[in-house]
């Protein structure tokens, strides 16, 4: 009788698999989590990084007669030349950024900008004496400066 008495130790499968599914459950919240901050932090690294290059092209200017860059060629030695923009690599992978000169803001990546000369942030036309340069963001859209 003593047997029938006795009660059997331990954990059903029920309950391990309901604890397992609960840890996993935990272990997704944390990794979304740490992972938007991870990407919220890089994209404003991204939009510091955005800021020096308008001062940039705002030194550019000055020291050239009120005109901003009109050729890729002097968009890139404005940025990595004589005005040189120190430590600008993109958070993410580590490797300078690509600097697109004077091509549509559409075509911005997350790894580089693009300028425009001519356009504000809108898209309009406003000018040779208008800018706009672009970051695309990883956490979607893009981040724009003008000099307006």
């Amino acid at each position: 009788m003593s047997n029938l008495l006795k009660k059997e130790k331990g954990f059903t499968l029920i309950e391990i698999v309901l604890v397992l599914a609960i840890a996993g459950l935990l272990l997704v919240i944390v990794f979304l989590a740490v992972s938007g901050a991870q990407k919220s932090r890089r994209d404003s690294q991204r939009k510091n990084d955005l800021s020096r290059v308008a001062a940039v092209l705002e030194q550019y200017a000055s020291n050239n007669g009120g005109t901003y860059p009109a050729s890729q060629a002097a968009f890139n030695t404005a940025l990595t030349g004589s005005y040189a923009i120190t430590n600008a690599n993109d958070p993410l992978s580590g490797s300078a950024y690509t600097y697109n000169g004077l091509v549509t803001p559409s075509g911005s990546t997350s790894a580089g900008f693009s300028y425009v000369l001519g356009q504000d942030c809108s898209g309009a036309a406003a000018g040779n004496r208008v800018y706009a340069v672009k970051v695309g963001l990883e956490q979607g859209g893009n981040d724009c400066r003008t000099n307006q």
